[in-house]
Parts: C-alpha cells; structure tokens; sequence
C-alpha cells in the first residue's frame, strides 16, 4: 500500500470571526446556516436558518444531513467556546435521533451545550427545533481536544516508530 505523501489534515484554532455573520465560511456558508452570537457562550452555541428547497431530500422533507449539520456545528461551536488560544477540537462521535421531519421554509435553531469538559475529551448534548419550539432531533457527540500547551497538538506529522517509518 502506498503511503500518502501529503500531509494529513490537521484542524485550526477557530478565528475570531467565527461568531459574526458570515463567520462561518466553506461548507458552512453553503449550507445557510449561522452562529446565534446572543444565544452563544461558555459552553453552549445556537445555530439557526431558514429551510431552502436545497435543504430537502426526495420526499420534499429536510434532508438527515442538513440536520446532522446544523447540531454538528452548535454542538462542536460549544466546544470552541470553551476552548484557550492554544487548544484546537474535531468532532470524533457524533449520534443522531431523528425525531420530526421539517419543511420548506420552517425556521432551524439547533443549540448544543457542553455538558462534561476534561483535558482531551468534551461530551455534548445537542437539540434541533423549529420555529415554534417543537424538538425535530437530539444529539449527543464527542470531541477530543488538541493542546500545544500540553504537546498533543503541533503543526506536523505525529512521530512514528522506526518500525513504521521502514515499510
């Protein structure tokens, strides 16, 4: 088996920007949804929008995807709020109960809170509801923490025994 010759993807301390309108960039921008500023603090974050028809899968509801991303973003957004300038976090579990379909233009508000922080590990719990406070989904996930301070996070390829370097 070949070995990749690019480095592997490494994720980034958030920018300031995050929290602004528009802040969230790429993907997230694509998508439509954004970070609640007022509804967002230490270790909880609320992300919301409006249902698009490019929202919807073949049964004209929103698509499990859409709301896999809207409660991956408020939940992973409470871990960055709790995070210090040298931390960084990636989402490594992520479960989702369905519990409602959503239409064409109903209103998105996903809030996910911290609900236990260590060093390495956060345990979230998210919730997604519509425009009139009726639960669509529940959440719960994990994400693992990378610290310069500590050195669990640095900038290039983690080190690897001779033994693997050789092959």
């Amino acid at each position: 088996m070949a070995r990749p010759t690019e480095r592997e993807p490494k994720p980034i301390h958030p920018p300031p920007s995050w929290l602004s309108p528009g802040g969230l960039g790429g993907f997230h921008r694509s998508v439509g949804f954004t970070v609640d500023r007022a509804a967002t603090g230490a270790g909880v974050c609320v992300v919301g929008g409006t249902v698009k028809a490019r929202h919807l899968n073949i049964n004209g509801v929103v698509h499990g995807g859409v709301y896999a991303t809207i409660l991956d973003t408020a939940m992973g957004g409470a871990v960055v709020t709790t995070l210090r300038e040298e931390e960084v976090t990636a989402t490594t579990s992520l479960y989702i109960e369905f519990l409602r379909p959503a239409q064409k233009g109903a209103t998105l508000r996903a809030r996910g809170e911290v609900v236990r922080r260590g060093r390495h590990l956060a345990f979230v719990e998210g919730n997604l509801y519509d425009g009139d406070g009726i639960r669509l989904s529940q959440a719960h996930g994990t994400w693992y923490i990378w610290s310069a301070g500590d050195g669990t996070w640095m900038n290039r390829r983690p080190n690897r025994p001779a033994k693997a370097r050789a092959r």
